[in-house]
């Protein structure tokens, strides 16, 4: 895992999320509202009305609060990414930062074909024999 803060991957994913058509209209209204009504500390009834206004393109809206929950610090950051989880869940899976979280093979390593039991007496020991192959092309 990486020590990256919440407030580092909402500045990774923001080019990301206020991409043409990732958001609707609608999600966007759902976890401003979310974070306005469960989280009143984080955006207080002016921002919310601020941040919904029709007048405003959505991206512009989407970029101010996103620029909004940096500056507001982890915790805000963290209540946007729940938010974004529970309305925007196959959104949330396919961010950038997301993706950054899980770490590569390491170079040298070999890919597992398999895993057996290993049998010891009559009992399944709690250990598990891995079979090894530098060479997958023949699968």
């Amino acid at each position: 895992m990486t020590d990256q803060t919440y407030c580092d991957r909402l500045v990774q994913d923001t080019p990301f999320l206020t991409g043409h058509g990732r958001l609707s209209e609608q999600q966007v209204d759902r976890i401003i509202l979310q974070l306005n009504r469960y989280y009143p500390q984080i955006l207080t009834n002016k921002e919310a009305e601020k941040f919904r206004n029709p007048k405003a393109s959505l991206r512009v809206r989407l970029c101010d609060l996103l620029s909004h929950l940096q500056r507001s610090g982890e915790r805000d950051c963290q209540e946007f990414y729940r938010a974004l989880y529970i309305h925007a869940q196959p959104l949330h899976s396919c961010l950038p930062s997301r993706h950054a979280l899980h770490p590569k093979g390491l170079p040298g390593t070999r890919r597992v074909l398999g895993f057996s039991p290993v049998i010891i007496d009559r009992h399944v020991s709690r250990y598990l024999l891995a079979f090894l192959a530098d060479d997958l092309g023949g699968l």
